[in-house]
C-alpha cells in the first residue's frame, strides 16, 4: 500500500487547520479551517483531525483482504468446497438457511479470557427487552437466547504469533475459530460428531483477535454469502475510555493500555481511543501500551509460563525473564515494566495513571492482583494516587452485541416471552496426538517450537481438535479463576452435572 498521498494528504489538512510554518495548504481546506477569516472551534479542529488520522492510520493487519499472501485464502477456498460441513473446518451451509432467530450466538477467544465476555453478556440489563430502549427492565436482556463458547486453548497464546513472524498463521487460526462456531463439527469420546448447532452471531472475545482478524472474518462471510454479524472487542473499550474523558481542554488524562504483545504492537487501542475521542471533541489523551509475555498463559495455567507439578518444566520456559511463576509475578513484572515507561520522562515525581484498559479477556479474571500491585506502587511512590480506572470492554460488547441482534432483527423473541435465563455450551481445543506429524510436549500439548513454527495454507490440517469444555478439562488454577465468573461457572457445571 502506498501511504505517501495519504500522508501528503493529512498534512494538507493539518497545515489547513494551523497554517504550519513552511507549507502552503490548499486555499479550501484553509478555508475549511478558518472560514471567513475566523477559527474553527476546538471540537470542530478534533473532528476533522479525527478524520485525518482515521484517513491515514490503515492498519495493514487487519486491513489487509482476506486472499492476500500468508493470509486465510486456502482455508476460505476449502469452506466454499467443502459444504455440507462434515470436513475439518468447514460449515453446513444448508443449516444457515432461513429464520435463524433460535440459533445460539457465538463467542470465542484463545481460552479462557473471553468469558468474562460471556459473564457480562449473561448478566446484561442495560436494555428494555420489548422496546429495545436502553434503561433496565428487570430482564435480562438475552433472556432466552443460547449461546456457544469456544476457547482455543491448544494454539493460545495468540498475543505472542505476531512476534514470531506468524501473522499470516494467527489470522488463518482467527478465521478457523469463526468457521468453528458456524459449523457442525466437533470430536466426542468416539471421534467426530456433527450435532453442534451454527450460531447466528460471533463475539471476538479477544482482542488479539479482534486487532489482526475482524477484517478477515468479514471479508470471508461475504464471499460465503453469509450475513452474520461480527462483534469485537476494541472498539468497545476505546469507546468506554472515550466516554470517560473530560470535556474540557485540561490537562490530557494518562490511559494505560494492559494487553499482549501482539494487541500492542497493532496499536489498535491507540489508533480506536484517538479517533473517538477526535470525533466526540474531547481531548486526545495519553496512551500508554505495556505489551505482556505471559499473563494471559498464566492465568490459562500455560506450563510454558507457570509449573508447579512433579518433576521438571514438560515444556519450554517461555517468561519475559526467569524467575516468574504465577499470576502475581507476572502482574508485578508487567505493571513494573508500565510504571518504567510512565516515568521515563519524570525526574522530580512519579506520574499518575486515569484509567488502566484491561486489554486482554483474560486480565479481568487477575484484577484483584493487578488493583494490588498498582496499589502497593502508590505507597512505594512509584505512582501518584488514586488507584486508577479499570476500564473493562465486557459490558460495552454486550452492549454492542444487543444492537446488533435488534439491528438484524434475530432476537430469539419466541424464548424471550418465556423469560427464560440464557444458557450455553462450552468448548475448547486440546492437542491431537493422532495427527501425523504433530510435535506434543510431555504434557500432551502442543510443543512450542512446532505451535509457533506451523504455517498457513493447510485448511485440513487437524493437529488440534475441538471437544466440550468441563471444569474436570480445565486446569486446576484456571477453574479457580473461572469460578470468580458465578453466571459462566453456573452454566459450566451444570452441563458437567456439577451443579450446586
Amino acid at each position: 500500500m502506498d501511504c505517501e498521498p495519504k500522508a501528503q494528504t493529512l498534512m494538507q489538512l493539518l497545515g489547513g487547520l494551523f497554517i504550519m510554518p513552511n507549507m502552503t495548504p490548499d486555499p479550501a481546506l484553509q478555508r475549511l479551517a478558518c472560514p471567513a477569516g475566523g477559527c474553527l472551534t476546538r471540537r470542530m479542529k478534533n473532528l476533522l483531525v479525527a478524520a485525518a488520522m482515521s484517513f491515514l492510520a490503515v492498519d495493514v493487519k487487519a486491513g489487509e483482504p482476506a486472499n492476500s499472501a500468508g493470509g486465510p485464502s486456502a482455508l476460505i477456498e476449502h469452506v466454499s468446497s467443502h459444504a455440507d460441513g462434515t470436513a475439518p473446518n468447514s460449515i453446513d451451509f444448508a443449516a444457515l438457511k432461513g429464520d435463524r432467530s433460535q440459533l445460539p450466538i457465538g463467542v470465542f477467544d484463545s481460552g479462557i479470557g473471553g468469558l468474562t465476555v460471556l459473564e457480562a453478556i449473561l448478566k446484561l440489563d442495560a436494555f428494555n427487552n420489548a422496546t429495545l430502549q436502553p434503561g433496565a427492565d428487570g430482564a435480562p436482556d438475552f433472556a432466552g437466547e443460547k449461546f456457544l463458547y469456544f476457547g482455543d486453548q491448544a494454539n493460545m497464546p495468540y498475543g505472542n504469533y505476531p512476534s514470531k513472524g506468524k501473522e499470516g498463521f494467527l489470522r488463518e487460526l482467527i478465521v478457523k475459530d469463526a468457521v468453528f462456531l458456524l459449523g457442525k463439527r466437533y470430536h466426542g469420546a468416539d471421534g467426530p460428531r456433527f450435532d453442534k448447532p451454527p450460531v447466528k452471531a460471533i463475539v471476538i472475545a479477544c482482542n488479539t483477535a479482534t486487532a489482526y482478524g475482524i477484517e478477515d472474518i468479514r471479508a470471508a462471510l461475504k464471499e460465503w454469502g453469509l450475513d452474520v454479524p461480527v462483534i469485537g472487542v476494541v472498539e468497545a473499550g476505546a469507546r468506554a475510555v472515550v466516554e470517560l474523558l473530560p470535556s474540557d481542554a485540561g490537562k490530557a488524562p494518562h490511559v494505560a493500555v494492559l494487553a499482549t504483545v501482539g494487541t500492542c504492537s497493532s496499536n489498535a487501542y491507540p489508533k480506536a481511543i484517538n479517533r473517538m475521542a477526535g470525533l466526540a471533541g474531547k481531548p486526545l489523551p495519553e496512551v500508554l501500551q505495556q505489551g505482556s509475555v505471559g499473563m494471559a498463559g498464566a492465568i490459562e495455567g500455560n506450563p510454558s509460563f507457570v509449573w508447579s507439578g512433579e518433576g521438571s518444566r514438560p515444556v519450554a520456559y517461555g517468561g519475559p525473564v526467569l524467575g516468574l511463576n504465577s499470576v502475581q509475578d507476572y502482574t508485578k513484572y508487567d505493571i513494573g515494566q508500565l510504571l518504567v515507561t510512565l516515568n521515563r520522562a519524570r525526574s522530580a515525581s512519579p506520574g499518575s495513571l486515569d484509567m488502566v484498559v484491561l486489554g486482554c479477556t483474560h486480565f479481568p479474571l487477575a484484577e484483584a492482583e493487578i488493583s494490588r500491585v498498582l496499589g502497593q506502587a502508590i505507597e512505594e511512590h512509584q505512582l501518584t494516587g488514586p488507584v486508577p480506572r479499570f476500564i473493562n470492554p465486557a459490558e460495552y460488547t454486550a452492549k454492542d452485541l444487543f444492537r446488533e441482534l435488534a439491528r438484524a432483527r434475530i432476537r430469539n423473541k419466541a424464548a424471550e416471552t418465556e423469560a427464560a435465563a440464557p444458557s450455553a455450551q462450552f468448548f475448547l481445543s486440546v492437542a491431537n496426538p493422532a495427527w501425523e506429524g504433530a510435535k506434543l510436549a510431555a504434557d500432551g500439548s502442543l510443543e512450542t517450537g512446532y505451535k509457533e513454527g506451523r504455517e498457513p495454507g493447510h485448511p485440513d490440517r487437524e493437529d488440534t481438535q475441538v471437544i466440550r469444555m468441563t471444569p474436570e478439562t480445565l486446569p486446576e488454577s484456571s477453574s479457580a479463576l473461572v469460578a470468580r465468573l458465578p453466571a459462566v461457572w453456573q452454566q459450566l457445571q451444570a452441563k458437567s452435572g456439577r451443579s450446586e
